[in-house]
């Protein structure tokens, strides 16, 4: 018999040639677009938020994993340098350095490391720093730089509310969708990105650009992504059919916000989302129901990032529920 060892090793487990680190690089690749329209839109200011979280999540793992925990440094498998880029494009760019360095520490140390590294953490570590940054200084991660008529690099001192923001305040203040109108962006806008907002989740058409390379390239499947946006535009969809005038109509809840970033990039993390496709299903209707229900009754107008995490709790719990059948087990089958 063969003795050699059998390993047993964490998530995310591919069965293919291709390893953990060029499904890292993929997504990397898949962000590009996205990153490309914030350059474009914010100027020399995403350049800064961007490589400020990149290179402080590189930091904080190689310390970690080097005088902390004394294990193998894994800096260059891609994980940490995704976190950073998704942790950049859920912050302002105009947040100040020093809060983009806090909010590494908390995704890399708290969500990561604390857990035992890659493979291992429960929650999303991007979202849980910019959950933390939110909830710690919610003035500074609520100013929204927003571009000017050319289209081009902005002033800190430039800032506005985002789509949903209007919407909910305007709303909250007796306005109509309607007369909120003129206040919001076209949906052109929306689509390509020329909004207030955070770094890397305005331009639909960069994020779905990547989450289709992702989908082809078999970094995900289809059914988080998919199913989170229909559930996501049937709910919206009901409330606006019942009254139009003191609800968005669905295109705006998809287009505005972190829904696409949230529905191709994060949500869809082979770590912390379910194996099998039933527990996809689920874990996707879970977010889109909970997003709608914090944009619509919540006191926040987003609520992608807290919908992710709480259904990133419940990921044990949908993999034990629709475990697949193991190989070689029998089936009970009846006798006609």
């Amino acid at each position: 018999m063969n003795n050699q060892p059998i390993i047993i090793s964490a998530s995310p487990h591919v069965h293919s040639s291709r390893t953990s680190k060029k499904l890292m690089y993929d997504v990397v690749i898949a962000l590009i677009p996205a990153f490309l329209v914030s350059l474009y839109v914010f100027g020399i200011s995403a350049l800064i938020v961007t490589s400020i979280a990149v290179i402080s999540c590189l930091v904080f793992e190689f310390l970690i994993q080097k005088y902390l925990l004394k294990t193998e440094i894994t800096i260059s498998d891609g994980s940490a340098l995704i976190t950073g880029i998704l942790l950049a494009f859920n912050l302002p760019s105009n947040l100040p350095i020093w809060m983009i360095i806090v909010g590494s520490l908390v995704a890399i140390a708290v969500a990561k490391s604390s857990f035992g590294g890659l493979g291992f953490n429960i929650f999303n570590p991007a979202l849980v720093g910019r959950v933390f940054l939110l909830i710690s200084f919610p003035v500074q991660m609520t100013m929204w730089p927003t571009a000017v008529e050319n289209n081009t690099a902005i002033a800190d001192a430039v800032t506005g509310a985002t789509p949903l923001e209007i919407i909910k305040e305007g709303l909250m203040y007796g306005e109509t969708m309607t007369e909120l109108t003129s206040k919001i962006p076209s949906n052109i806008d929306l689509f390509l990105g020329i909004t207030g907002g955070s770094l890397g989740e305005m331009s639909a058409i960069a994020l779905i650009l990547g989450g289709l390379f992702l989908i082809i390239r078999k970094v995900i499947t289809w059914h988080i992504p998919t199913i989170m946006l229909i559930t996501i535009a049937i709910i919206t969809g009901i409330f606006w059919l019942v009254n139009p005038e003191k609800n968005a109509n669905p295109l705006i809840h998809i287009l505005s916000g972190g829904v696409l970033l949230g529905a191709f990039f994060m949500a869809t993390d082979l770590v912390t989302s379910p194996m099998t496709k039933k527990g996809m299903v689920i874990f996707a209707i879970g977010i889109g129901v909970i997003t709608v229900v914090i944009r619509k009754f919540g006191a926040y107008p987003e609520g992608v990032s807290f919908a992710i995490l709480i259904m990133n709790a419940f990921v044990p719990l949908i993999n034990t529920y629709f475990k697949p059948r193991r190989f070689g087990s029998k089936i009970k089958s009846k006798i006609v």
